[in-house]
C-alpha cells in the first residue's frame, strides 16, 4: 500500500443511504414531503416545513444556480493538492433546496453568482459517487 493520503469519503447513515445509492446510479435524489409537498436537502427524518414524517425520495432535475462560492487555492489535505484551484459552491436546485458541491467543467475564474449549472457525477470508488455541478449549456431548459 502506498503512503498517499486518501480523500475524505462520505459515510452513509440511515437517513442518507438512499441518497448515496442514487448517486451511485447517477441520479440526484432529494426528499419531498408527501404531506406538504416541500422539497428538502440534506436528508432528514422529518419535514423541515411541517414536521411531517411522510418523506419520499424523488429524482431532482439536476439543474440549479450558483448562490455562493469560494475558490480553494490551498488544498485542505495532500489528497486534494492536484485539484487546486477548485470551487466549493452552494447550489440552489430548481426544486428549492440548497446543497454544497463543487463546480467543475470550467476554470475556477469562470464561476459566477447565479450561474446556471447541471449535475454530473464523479465516481470515486466502487461505493462512493459524488454529485458535482458544471455550467449548464446556453439554451438548456430546466426540467
Amino acid at each position: 500500500m502506498s503512503g498517499a493520503q486518501m480523500k475524505f469519503l462520505p459515510v452513509a447513515t440511515a437517513e442518507t443511504a438512499e441518497y448515496w445509492a442514487g448517486c451511485r446510479r447517477h441520479e440526484l435524489l432529494i426528499q419531498r414531503c408527501a404531506d406538504c409537498a416541500t422539497y428538502q436537502f440534506y436528508p432528514r427524518l422529518m419535514c423541515t416545513a411541517c414536521t411531517g414524517r411522510s418523506l419520499e425520495w424523488v429524482r431532482a432535475s439536476g439543474h440549479g444556480r450558483v448562490r455562493s462560492f469560494t475558490i480553494v487555492r490551498r488544498a485542505v489535505a495532500e489528497a486534494y493538492a492536484a485539484e487546486v484551484p477548485y470551487v466549493v459552491a452552494l447550489i440552489e436546485l430548481d426544486e428549492g433546496p440548497t446543497m454544497m458541491s463543487n463546480v467543475v467543467g470550467c476554470s475556477a475564474e469562470q464561476v459566477r453568482m447565479d450561474m446556471p449549472v447541471e449535475v454530473v457525477f464523479e465516481d470515486w470508488t466502487g461505493d462512493v459517487t459524488l454529485p458535482k455541478f458544471r455550467p449548464r449549456a446556453a439554451g438548456t431548459a430546466a426540467r
